[in-house]
């Protein structure tokens, strides 16, 4: 009986009693298209798209796990494997050119990068489509995570620090540390256009000696904390230490 082929990563499968002297060469080459699965790498050009390849029975750069995207694009690209194939990738989109890349099965469908994404995905195929597992992941639990920008559609769920150097996008962040801002009186929560609807606080700190230039009223600058009593609420400078309380007056006919 002769020799077969594999169906994903195309190896030589040896049939018994077949390759009697050679059966060594088919092997080696198997064991390199394996080593090749699990942590090759190749940066493939794709000026004008590419169709990666998987060749019966000799390394091919379809076969590799860590694929580097590259070339200057002037239009939307494909990244195409043959369909059937099983297979799961590390793919970075290193182009140049301000279009989309879909790295998809020939029949089925993809993973897009954005026009102005140009960063990793893990990938999948299932033999019919590619299947993008960074945009699919749920909820997130993890220790410490350093980041650049972080999209989650589930919610980020944290019992380290999150460290990021781009945006977070998530549908909800739970803390059980800090949430601080990396650097001083820098950044902001919130923007003119886009508020919180209501914040919930315990005391409320409030200070602006790390501005250069103090209020605009008067030029000074202060740190006060508000606190909450049963019947007032409480001002405390925390300067002077002086206390203060704000002078409330009830509204008529609220009973």
């Amino acid at each position: 009986m002769a020799n077969s082929t594999s169906a994903s990563l195309k190896l030589t499968v040896q049939q018994t009693g077949e390759n009697s002297g050679t059966w060594g060469q088919f092997t080696n080459t198997n064991l390199l298209i394996l080593e090749q699965a699990i942590g090759g790498y190749d940066a493939i050009g794709i000026t004008s798209g590419a169709t990666l390849t998987f060749s019966n029975g000799v390394l091919s750069n379809g076969k590799n796990q860590v694929l580097r995207l590259t070339g200057t694009i002037a239009g939307n690209v494909d990244v195409v494997i043959p369909d059937s194939i099983e297979k799961t990738y590390m793919v970075e989109n290193a182009t140049s050119g301000a279009f989309t890349v879909t790295f998809k099965t020939t029949s089925g469908t993809g993973a897009t990068w954005t026009a102005t994404d140009k960063g990793y995905k893990i990938l999948y195929s299932d033999g019919t489509n590619i299947v993008d597992i960074t945009a699919d992941l749920g909820d997130i639990t993890a220790g410490d995570i350093t980041s650049g920008a972080i999209t989650a559609t589930g919610a980020i769920t944290a019992t380290g620090a999150i460290t990021a150097t781009g945006a977070i996008t998530s549908g909800a962040i739970t803390a059980t540390g800090n949430i601080v801002p990396g650097a001083n009186d820098t950044y902001d929560l919130g923007a003119s256009g886009n508020v919180w609807r209501n914040l919930y606080t315990g005391d409320l700190h409030l200070s602006n000696e790390a501005k250069t230039e103090g209020n605009i009223v008067d030029g000074t600058k202060g740190s006060w904390t508000l606190q909450e009593g049963e019947n007032d609420i409480f001002i405390i400078n925390n300067i002077s230490r002086e206390k203060f309380k704000i002078n409330l007056s009830k509204i008529k006919g609220d009973s």
